[in-house]
């Protein structure tokens, strides 16, 4: 005989326990659903284990959709400032780091157990681990199939992210299901992500995996043209750190990005002004103008090698322009990403355009809802997409009905 609820929820992560906790508080009877062994495991490594649960700057101008404005009630519905009074509340200590980052002091098992006490609160049931073989609707009800018996909703909750990290469980169940009730889905692919090149193109700069600075990276063209002022990191492969992350959202497979070596500054003018007097080599002057590492192969391999054992005093000013317009402009044209491994979050997903903005619930599909990183809404990086997970579950968990029975 079926368990009969009038939430049931696929996806027991941020979004799923924040959707269930707010429903069952409200007297709903809720249950989470999910097929992990291990509760919450994004949230266990986020913020290298400290949780970057969210982003006191956090608007709608930090989200990208094909459908832009979509965000803009949940967002308003549950701001940064409502969760970190539910994290005071739980007297979990926090901190603000880079642009408006907040960090758990201690580890990022305080928000996981806070959610668990929430739900706790609202009296949810937990079906974990139990996987969902499939779902169906009859008449008013959902009819989940489980691997812990039949389950019947009133309402359906798809909260089961996106295909990122797929070593930690990620799947795309929830565009499957999206899929089978006619909703529309928005191309999915990684996002949040190390950015790859052609090997024998990359070989000079491998030897640089490592090195670190701040950059100003920058995609697209005209009014699409998009840019951040992040950390870059050299790897083997490609680049990576929060500014190759950043752009990653953005970038289109086959179009360049562009690189600021030397964000806010002058290089051409520094190395010309340096000129008088100075007995220094090129090669010794750009070192101290970039990481020396960065400085040596950067010369070694383009067309200034020649140039790069000369005096500054012999180098021509028009060469040392050209030098100071390379390295501020470096262009590079990625083959590729990291692919869902290496991914932080999914971009695409369910198209909300077939969603209710205030709801999360589809407009064709009567009780059918999709919240979280399943959703054509993707964050940038720093807590961006947590506070995602927070507003679209609160959304989703003040507007679910009781059944019938």
């Amino acid at each position: 005989m079926a368990a009969v609820f009038d939430v049931a929820i696929i996806g027991a992560g941020a979004a799923g326990m924040m959707a269930a906790s707010v429903a069952g508080q409200r007297g709903l009877k809720v249950v989470l659903v999910d097929h992990a062994s291990r509760l919450a495991e994004k949230i266990r490594i986020s913020g290298g284990g400290r949780c970057n649960f969210t982003n006191v700057g956090t608007s709608p101008a930090n989200f990208i959709s094909q459908n832009p404005k979509f965000c803009h009630s949940a967002l308003a519905g549950y701001t940064p400032r409502d969760f970190v009074e539910l994290v005071k509340s739980y007297r979990i200590t926090w901190h603000e780091k880079h642009r408006g980052q907040l960090f758990c002091d201690e580890s990022s098992e305080s928000i996981i157990e806070m959610l668990r006490q929430e739900c706790g609160a609202g009296r949810v049931e937990w079906r974990m681990p139990c996987t969902v073989e499939a779902v169906r609707k009859e008449a008013q009800e959902f009819i989940l199939d489980t691997a812990q018996g039949p389950i019947r909703a009133r309402n359906l909750v798809l909260a089961s992210g996106g295909m990122a990290i797929p070593q930690l469980g990620a799947t795309d169940f929830a565009l499957k299901i999206a899929r089978q009730f006619g909703l529309k889905v928005v191309e999915p692919r990684p996002a949040l992500v190390p950015l790859t090149f052609d090997p024998q193109e990359w070989k000079p700069f491998a030897s640089l995996s490592g090195v670190a600075l701040e950059v100003r990276v920058q995609c697209g063209a005209g009014k699409q043209k998009t840019g951040f002022l992040e950390d870059l990191l050299f790897t083997h492969r490609g680049l990576s750190g929060p500014a190759i992350l950043q752009i990653s959202s953005y970038w289109q497979p086959g179009e360049p990005i562009h690189v600021d070596l030397a964000p806010g500054r002058q290089l051409a003018d520094e190395l010309i002004q340096g000129k008088p007097g100075s007995k220094q080599k090129l090669s010794t002057m750009l070192a101290g103008l970039l990481p020396r590492r960065l400085a040596d192969e950067w010369l070694s391999h383009t067309e200034f090698a020649d140039a790069a054992e000369n005096r500054l005093t012999e180098v021509p000013d028009r060469l040392l322009r050209q030098l100071g317009a390379a390295l501020q402009s470096w262009v590079l044209r990625p083959s590729g990403t990291a692919g869902y491994k290496k991914a932080e979050v999914m971009r695409g997903g369910v198209d909300t355009r077939g969603l209710d903005q205030k709801t999360m619930q589809s407009k064709a599909v009567s009780g059918l809802y999709f919240i979280g990183e399943a959703v054509d809404v993707t964050g940038w990086l720093g807590g961006y997409n947590f506070q995602w997970a927070w507003a679209s579950g609160v959304a989703c968990g003040r507007a679910v009905q009781a059944g019938p029975h």
